[in-house]
């Protein structure tokens, strides 16, 4: 359970922190978005960031269990996955993300959806 509260603690208030321009100020996020898929070289290289520590997490917490740590072993896995497809294929991230930009509503919803989950992770991490 250690673990599970470290990462809780790094995690949640990060994706709380990133969440608030989201929510606050949509059309800057949306620019940088479109910015940021422009270059697949970009793309490329947060893609191994974001694999690397897609690996730790998994690598430090793979739990299964049916409660709030759960978050963290899905969070990691999605790093891994999300990672390891900027590397493999940084073009086809880049036509997905454009097509995911062109719909404001979307962003809002993911933006709550992380919102939650950052909430859920910081009071877990630190409650």
């Amino acid at each position: 359970m250690e673990t599970s509260i470290l990462i809780a603690r790094l995690l949640g208030p990060v994706l709380l922190v990133a969440v608030i321009p989201t929510l606050a100020t949509p059309k800057v996020i949306t620019e940088i978005t479109d910015d940021f898929l422009k270059s697949p070289s970009l793309i490329f290289i947060s893609g191994v960031m974001v694999l690397v520590g897609g690996l730790a997490i998994v690598n430090a917490h793979n739990r299964w269990a049916v409660d709030w740590t759960l978050l963290v072993t899905l969070f990691g896995w999605a790093l891994v996955i999300g990672g390891a497809l900027r590397v493999a294929a940084p073009k086809w991230v880049a036509r997905i993300g454009t097509s995911m930009t062109a719909r404001p509503l979307a962003l809002r919803v993911a933006g709550v959806v992380w919102a939650i989950i950052g909430a859920v992770l910081s009071v877990k991490g630190y409650g």
